[in-house]
């Protein structure tokens, strides 16, 4: 018999996302393709009925079983999608939200995250939420992002997180510097603090977990052809010039910055490691347009792995069935690896 390929034999959790979008669907048909893709076994913290009602509308015959632990569903994996149970208020309908469920959705990423902190489950994959639909129930954060870094306070008191969006795939890495702020407060945004915090955490994230030697980092400027040496903005001059600079200083191998409309091509790809870049769509426009539906969502800067689809809840077509797993697979995967990266780094 060969080795065993989980030898931790701890899943991943998975949280439930609002039920009215695609996440339970893309959930249902990955497990349904988890022989074929050599998926590592995880958890749903879910409603088991709503996933239950889920797998009928696709027509997929989905046995679900109800595990009072996420440790129990690694064993359930193989012949049933493990659930820990998140009851939901109403039942879900596909394509509509309702806020009545929001309490639930919260909930589900919760205690994913407490699994995955006590050790019961190895990494978070979290599936996409409106926060449009839970902000009407009083939800407080900027994003899940911003959501997550304050569990990871809560697990870890006295200790600032400081969350960093990565977006990876195998042809590119972007991380906004930015990400829930509006456009016209970006300039003021954007400090040297900002800058070196998010640059160092990015490179230590890709020593550490993507296990890079020495990781290159292009550091894209805000302004058209990155200021124009003055003309057309200061920022670079100001500000991201010198943080580049004091950053390579420290022995980083930080570029920039550069103008971000001759940063994607091919060419210049293979000329960086990950795209620093200074707000939501310099950085996801270029990356959705590449790798739309293989790309993951990672968080850097958390006390435990969390990685996500690269997409949103799709309430436009969570109702014809029609929505792709790919991207949901491949964060189970990026998780399972970091979080094996993780434990083979600290094992005697």
């Amino acid at each position: 018999m060969g080795a065993d390929p989980h030898p931790q034999r701890t899943p991943l959790a998975v949280s439930m996302g609002d039920p009215a979008g695609i996440g339970l669907e893309i959930a249902i048909k990955a497990w349904n393709q988890r022989g074929e893709k050599g998926l590592p076994p995880f958890v749903m913290f879910a409603d088991p009925g709503a996933l239950a009602a889920r797998a009928r509308m696709l027509g997929l015959n989905v046995p679900i079983a109800d595990v009072a632990t996420a440790a129990e569903g690694f064993d359930a994996f193989s012949a049933s999608l493990p659930v820990k149970a998140v009851p939901l208020a109403k039942p879900a309908q596909a394509g509509t939200p309702d806020t009545a469920n929001a309490p639930a959705v919260i909930a589900s990423i919760e205690q994913a995250t407490a699994a995955v902190v006590g050790g019961e489950a190895l990494a978070l994959v979290t599936n996409p939420i409106s926060k449009h639909v839970l902000v009407q129930t009083g939800f407080a954060h900027p994003g899940h992002t911003e959501f997550l870094a304050a569990l990871g306070e809560r697990h870890a008191p006295g200790k600032r997180r400081r969350p960093v969006m990565m977006l990876a795939s195998p042809m590119l890495r972007v991380v906004p510097m930015t990400v829930h702020c509006p456009l016209a407060s970006v300039p003021a945004a954007i400090t040297r603090t900002l800058i070196f915090e998010t640059v160092r955490i990015t490179f230590d994230t890709l020593k550490r977990d993507f296990g890079l030697a020495a990781p290159r980092i292009a550091v894209t400027g805000l302004n058209p052809h990155a200021g124009e040496e003055g003309d057309i903005g200061r920022e670079e001059i100001d500000t991201i010039a010198p943080a580049v600079n004091e950053l390579r200083a420290e022995g980083l191998l930080v570029s920039g910055p550069y103008p971000a409309d001759t940063l994607f091509h091919a060419e210049a790809r293979r000329g960086y490691d990950v795209a620093v870049c200074m707000y939501h769509d310099q950085a996801l426009v270029p990356f959705k347009t590449l790798a739309f539906d293989e790309g993951v969502n990672v968080t850097l800067g958390l006390p435990f792995v969390r990685t996500s689809p690269d997409h949103g809840t799709a309430f436009d077509i969570a109702a014809d069935g029609s929505a792709s797993p790919r991207s949901f697979i491949e964060a189970l995967r990026l998780a399972a690896a970091i979080a094996g990266a993780r434990a083979a780094a600290v094992r005697p």
